[in-house]
């Protein structure tokens, strides 16, 4: 187990790191910045970390915030640094495309990750200083960390997003950034994940997602982009879109309803029964899609959003067939609440990969 110690940890990005630390069994240590700065309590959560990670940041709002309170979180953390009995071996600084734009912004992270650099080296620490594209990913805020959050959160609500400025961005999902900042993955391998998307073209594919899901089906998810903005439009969408009620066709002979209907990529369905009492599950995926449907008996399933406390709970019976799609980076669970078996069916987007299974568990 190796410690992560991360500024920012509070933010949109901060929260898919610790999303990606937890994942793979590391400890994780937040450092308050800003007025909330202890100079001798970061200094003991810096302490020992194998790795340090600033993001803390000021992306918007007037020029002078942005200047100075980037300057600032990026002192404080260097202060932390130096002052740390044991210094991590590797500092990393999330810093941005922008740097060299010759904005307030971007002249602001040029400084930041100067003065970074320098408490680095001062300790004796390697510095990588990554400079991200727009990131995109399940939970980002709208009108504030990016435009696809913007866009998922109107769609998911049945507004109709307006382009207002078309232009092409470099995206990237969070997990993949996640995974860079950690070390994870190389700084080619983050690259390589990177996908340049006109913003017109990006509302045209999250409009297309939104329409299909809007009638329960899954989008063409054969590639990691188009999966990782489906994961994303679902973030927004649940849970007003949950459980998804399935269209039962009786007649004499018994009933017919159908489960799952897509448009694209690998899949592999399961099938298990579970006694009364008996609960299945109690794991996340971070890029896993997974629908519960309950084929007969009752069934309650719940779900918590990593990192917070309250869970949110369906509860299905066979009668009224119903299938509850399960959104990236919650952990969940199906309990048999009935009096009868429980019969499940289990569909995920991928075919399963013991080496690489996607399953962290996590109690709901």
């Amino acid at each position: 187990m190796s410690k992560i110690a991360l500024t920012g940890a509070n933010g949109f990005l901060g929260w898919h790191v610790r999303a990606a630390t937890h994942a793979e069994g590391d400890e994780f240590a937040g450092i308050p910045v800003g007025d909330a700065f202890d100079a001798d309590r970061a200094a003991a959560l810096i302490d020992g970390s194998a790795r340090a990670i600033h993001l803390a940041g000021v992306n918007r709002g007037p020029d002078e915030n942005v200047a100075t309170g980037n300057v600032r979180f990026a002192e404080q953390f260097a202060s932390a640094l130096r002052a740390a009995a044991e210094p991590p071996v590797v500092v990393v600084f999330a810093n941005s495309t922008q740097v060299n734009n010759g904005s307030v912004y971007g002249d602001a992270k040029s400084r930041a990750a100067a003065i970074i650099a320098a408490a680095a080296e001062d300790v004796g620490a390697e510095f990588c200083d990554v400079r991200l594209p727009n990131l995109f990913g399940e939970h980002g805020q709208p009108f504030y960390n990016a435009v696809t959050a913007t866009f998922c959160h109107l769609l998911a609500r049945g507004e109709e997003p307006e382009v207002q400025q078309d232009r092409e961005l470099t995206l990237l999902h969070a997990q993949d950034a996640a995974d860079l900042l950690r070390g994870t993955i190389s700084l080619e391998e983050g690259r390589a994940r990177e996908r340049r998307e006109c913003v017109s073209s990006l509302l045209g594919r999250l409009s297309e997602i939104a329409a299909l899901y809007t009638e329960g089906e899954i989008p063409d998810v054969s590639t990691a982009f188009g999966r990782d903005l489906f994961n994303t439009y679902r973030s927004y969408a649940f849970s007003r879109q949950a459980p998804i009620r399935l269209q039962p066709h009786a007649d004499a002979r018994g009933a017919f309803f159908e489960i799952v209907r897509t448009h694209g990529g690998n899949a592999q369905s399961s099938f298990s029964t579970t006694v009364p009492g008996v609960t299945r599950g109690d794991h996340y995926h971070r890029r896993k899609v997974e629908r519960f449907t309950v084929l007969s008996g009752v069934g309650r399933i719940s779900l918590r959003r990593l990192f917070t406390d309250e869970v949110v709970s369906f509860e299905i019976s066979g009668e009224e067939p119903g299938a509850v799609d399960i959104p990236t980076l919650w952990a969940h669970n199906i309990t048999n609440v009935g009096s009868e078996m429980l019969y499940t069916s289990f569909w995920t987007d991928d075919i399963f990969d013991p080496q690489n299974p996607d399953t962290i568990a996590e109690v709901v």
